[in-house]
C-alpha cells in the first residue's frame, strides 16, 4: 500500500489518509507486516514515527524496513535510540531541505520572475496565444469573429485541451485578453 508524497506536512500520524487505509487493511484482512523503506519513510517528524509505530504495536503489527531492520522489537534499549536517533535526523534534513527550498522560491520572486502556480497558456505555448489573439482582432467592417469561432479554428489547426476537444470559450478569453 502507497501513499501519495504529499511534501512539507506534518499531519498526525490518525489523519494521515495512507495510515488510516493500512489501518482499515489491517483490521479486515488480519495483515501483520508492514514494510518501509526505511524509518524515515514512515514519518519524518520523530513524534509521528513513534506514534504511528506504537499505533500498529497495539494491534500487533511488525514494521519492517526493506532491509530488514524491526522497527516494533521493544527489549532493545539500543535499537529504540538508535530508531529515534534516525529519526531526528530524518527531520532535521527535512527541516533543513524545506528551509533551503524556501529560500531559493523567496530569491527567485525577488528578482521578478515567477516561482509557484502552474504554467499559462502564454509560457506553454505562445504561438497559441499570438494565433488567438490575431483571431480575435477585429476585421475591416470592425467585426471580431465570437470565441466559440476563434476556438473551432485553433481546433482545426490542432490547438486542442488535454481532452482533445475545442478549448472553452472561457479559455479562448483567457488566451486575448492579455
Amino acid at each position: 500500500m502507497l501513499e501519495e508524497i504529499r511534501s512539507g506536512r506534518s499531519d498526525p500520524i490518525e489523519t494521515r489518509p495512507g495510515f488510516s487505509a493500512l489501518l482499515d487493511r489491517i483490521e479486515s484482512n488480519g495483515v501483520r507486516v508492514v514494510v518501509v523503506e526505511d524509518a524515515s519513510r514512515f514519518a519524518r517528524a520523530l513524534v509521528t514515527q513513534e506514534l504511528g509505530i506504537l499505533a500498529l504495536i497495539e494491534r500487533g503489527v511488525t514494521v519492517l524496513t526493506s532491509s530488514g531492520d524491526d522497527l516494533c522489537h521493544t527489549e532493545d534499549e539500543f535499537k529504540i535510540a538508535m530508531r529515534q536517533i534516525a529519526g531526528t535526523f530524518a527531520q532535521l534534513e527535512k527541516t533543513r531541505l524545506v528551509r533551503k527550498l524556501r529560500a531559493a522560491r523567496e530569491r527567485k520572486r525577488a528578482t521578478g520572475q515567477k516561482v509557484e502556480g502552474r504554467k499559462s497558456h502564454a509560457e506553454l505555448n505562445p504561438g497559441l496565444v499570438a494565433l488567438a489573439r490575431r483571431l480575435h482582432r477585429k476585421d475591416r467592417q470592425g467585426n471580431r469573429r465570437s470565441l466559440r469561432n476563434i476556438a473551432a479554428e485553433l481546433a482545426a489547426q490542432g490547438h486542442v485541451s488535454a481532452a482533445g476537444t475545442a478549448l472553452s470559450p472561457s479559455i479562448v478569453r483567457s488566451l486575448t485578453s492579455r
